[in-house]
C-alpha cells in the first residue's frame, strides 16, 4: 500500500509539471505584469494557482529569487515575500519527499560517500546547519533538497532551517520587486537594508565555529 501511495504521489507531481510546462505557466510566473494582472482578475483562485506553480518551479530547480521579485511586484514587499517563501518551502518539501520516497536508493548508489558525509555534517543541529546553507547561500538549492531527502536527516529540522534561511532573501527580492512596481524608493531602501542585514548575519555564521563544517557542506552539496 505504501508503494502505491508513493507511486500516486510521483505521478501527480509529474502530471502537474507536464501541465505547467504545456500551459506555459513557468514562463508566465516570471512575468511580473502577467502575474499582477492574473491576481487582479482571478483573486484567491489566482493565488492558489500561483502557489502551486511557484512550488513546482522551485522544486524543479527554478530560482526562488525570481518568484520573490515577481510576487513582490504583484503583492507588495511583505505579502510578496511571505507568499514566495511559502511557495519555496512547498517546493522544498516536494523535492525532499520525491527523493526520500522514490529515488533515494538511486541517489545513494550514485553519491554514496558524499551522501554519508552530508548526512554526518547536518544530522546534528540540523536546522542551524541548513539555515547557514540557505543564508550564505552555498551549493544548489535543488541538490541540497534531494541530498537531504536521500538521507535520514529529520524532515522537521530541515524544513525549519530552510524556511528561516529562505525568508530574508525572499524579502529582499520581494521589496525590490515592490519598489520597482510601485516606483517606491522606500521599498527599494528596505530591500537594500535587508540585504545588508542578511549579509552581516551570514558573515557572522560563516566565521563561527561551524565554518569548517559549512565549507565541507559546500563541497558535498
Amino acid at each position: 500500500m505504501k508503494r502505491f501511495y508513493n507511486a500516486v504521489f510521483i505521478v501527480f507531481i509529474l502530471l502537474a509539471l507536464m501541465f505547467s510546462v504545456q500551459q506555459g505557466m513557468f514562463e508566465h510566473l516570471t512575468d511580473s505584469n502577467w502575474v499582477a494582472h492574473f491576481i487582479a482578475e482571478q483573486g484567491s483562485f489566482a493565488l492558489l494557482v500561483l502557489l502551486a506553480v511557484g512550488a513546482l518551479f522551485t522544486a524543479a530547480g527554478g530560482p526562488r529569487q525570481v518568484i520573490a521579485f515577481v510576487f513582490g511586484f504583484a503583492l507588495g514587499g511583505i505579502y510578496g515575500g511571505l507568499f514566495s517563501t511559502l511557495a519555496a518551502l512547498v517546493g522544498c518539501v516536494l523535492a525532499f519527499y520525491v527523493a526520500r520516497l522514490t529515488i533515494r536508493s538511486s541517489l545513494q548508489r550514485r553519491f554514496g560517500l558524499r551522501l554519508q558525509k552530508f548526512e554526518a555534517l547536518i544530522s546534528d543541529k540540523t536546522w542551524l546547519k541548513v539555515l547557514m546553507i540557505r543564508l550564505l547561500p552555498v551549493g544548489s538549492n535543488l541538490l541540497t533538497n534531494l541530498f537531504a531527502g536521500a538521507t535520514h536527516v529529520p524532515a522537521r529540522g530541515f524544513m525549519l532551517g530552510s524556511v528561516l534561511g529562505y525568508l530574508p532573501q525572499m524579502l529582499i527580492f520581494s521589496f525590490a520587486g515592490a519598489g520597482i512596481g510601485l516606483s517606491d524608493h522606500h521599498q527599494l531602501g528596505i530591500s537594500i537594508g535587508l540585504f545588508i542585514l542578511s549579509s552581516v548575519i551570514g558573515a557572522y555564521l560563516y566565521r563561527s565555529s561551524l565554518r569548517k563544517q559549512v565549507d565541507e557542506l559546500e563541497t558535498e552539496a
